[in-house]
């Protein structure tokens, strides 16, 4: 029996997939060391290696926190509630 005919939602969605990549960016960002392990430009002074970082903490957290609210979103769809 397929899930459309048992009354199940899937488990992987267009939107679960949003929210994977949001919050596997940062990693693959910060795990590949090569692109970024250099000192041009700076930036106000700062070497390249130092503010890369730095900005990937905002960046992640901004990632993170819409993660989060499409989570919520998909588990209030998942419950028959408001999609907002």
């Amino acid at each position: 029996m397929s899930e459309a005919t048992q009354g199940k939602q899937p488990v992987i969605t267009p939107l679960r997939v949003v929210i994977a990549l949001c919050l596997f960016a940062p990693f693959v960002a910060m795990l590949w060391v090569d692109s970024y392990a250099k000192v041009e430009p700076t930036f106000v002074g700062v070497p390249f290696f130092y503010w890369y970082q730095m900005l990937w903490v905002v960046v992640s957290t901004a990632l993170t926190m819409v993660a989060y609210k499409l989570w919520q979103r998909d588990q209030r769809a998942r419950k028959g509630g408001a999609s907002r």
